[in-house]
């Protein structure tokens, strides 16, 4: 499933009606770390495609969903499980890293 764009309108339900993960990675056109960012979450959720869902987040774009997830900095990635924060992750890391958040336990 490719990355679903979240808004506003639909985050409660593609994110805290979720019944997998969600990943959301906060980011903005003009942010150059999220442009390296980019290809690993489009990676990611290729690769993990029917086991969690993969939505992206404009910052500049969704400035109440950004507030609500306190964005001081980006790319910022937020992992969900039950509509509960379960990892962060701020600034570029590489796809290992990112997968870690995504299985960690609560």
């Amino acid at each position: 499933m490719p990355e679903i764009k979240i808004t506003k309108e639909n985050f409660d339900r593609e994110v805290m009606k979720s019944d997998k993960p969600v990943l959301l990675d906060l980011w903005a056109d003009w942010c150059g770390p999220c442009k390296m960012l980019s290809p690993v979450i489009s990676e990611i959720s290729k690769e993990y495609d029917g086991k969690i869902k993969v939505g992206k987040i404009n910052v500049d774009e969704q400035p109440e969903l950004s507030a609500a997830f306190q964005v001081e900095s980006i790319p910022k990635v937020v992992v969900l499980k039950n509509g509960k924060i379960t990892g962060v992750s701020v600034g570029y890391k590489p796809k290992e890293e990112i997968e870690k958040i995504i299985w960690r336990e609560v």
